[in-house]
């Protein structure tokens, strides 16, 4: 959370700067020095797209604008020393217990979109396991092999080179690595567990659609754009296998 108390901290500097500007100069002080209105705007649309990646970073969804702007504005018009203790006296909530209110607050939002997941998680396998082809292992790994490739299947130790597309269950692309590009290099102990167990149902050349649940993927905590308890649908080709090979070192 110090990311957070860094963001605001930077944003009420700059805030405060332009507060304390006006577009005309004082007497005696060229007219170049002042930030034009274009210039405050530029910034001020810039702090709104920082605040929004924080918004929605952290997944706090909807807010109260006007108490945001409150804030801002109490915080501008604050009087005395930041370093003196009387001075978070003037405002209705004290700044330092912004880690402790953050954190409750993304916990309680991360633990609704987890619980909203899991119940829309459980209808979309639902869904796919009446997709014609696609199976599913004890682990709740659902796969369609499209093209099984031939007979060097990767073990769970093993580089694999792939092109995969990674999208959400409903069709949103988060990452891709397209035909047309180089193949990525990926060992297979270090991935995600449906990508560990669903590529050793490969062999090289082969292609196929995995549908991995949140307890395969990442699970009830998520990844950047990726929220708590949320399936993952990859499209992958299986270009090549480069077996492991245990070092000397660690066979001792």
């Amino acid at each position: 959370m110090k990311k957070v108390i860094k963001l605001f901290a930077v944003a009420a500097v700059v805030f405060a700067a332009i507060a304390c500007n006006s577009t005309k100069p004082a007497a005696g002080v060229a007219k170049e020095l002042v930030p034009s209105k274009g210039e405050i705007d530029s910034v001020s649309y810039l702090l709104g797209i920082n605040f929004g990646s924080m918004i929605k970073g952290y997944n706090m969804g909807d807010l109260n604008f006007s108490e945001i702007k409150k804030g801002m504005d109490d915080f501008i018009n604050a009087k005395g020393n930041q370093r003196d203790t009387n001075f978070v006296k003037q405002f209705k909530i004290n700044p330092e217990q912004i880690n402790e209110v953050m954190s409750n607050f993304i916990e309680k939002r991360n633990a609704y979109t987890a619980a909203v997941n899991k119940v829309e998680q459980d209808k979309f396998f639902e869904d796919v396991k009446k997709i014609a082809g696609v199976e599913s292992s004890e682990t709740g790994l659902c796969y369609l092999i499209k093209e099984p490739g031939n007979d060097v299947k990767p073990g769970p130790q093993d580089t694999v080179y792939v092109h995969y597309k990674l999208t959400l269950k409903d069709g949103t692309l988060i990452e891709e690595v397209p035909e047309n590009d180089p193949s990525v290099m990926l060992t297979l102990n270090r991935v995600i567990p449906g990508w560990t167990e669903g590529l050793q149902l490969l062999g090289e050349g082969g292609k196929a659609t995995l549908y991995v649940p949140a307890e395969l993927g990442y699970g009830e905590r998520g990844s950047n754009a990726i929220q708590p308890n949320t399936p993952l649908v990859f499209d992958i080709t299986l270009d090549s296998v480069k077996p492991f090979v245990e070092t000397e070192a660690e066979k001792k």
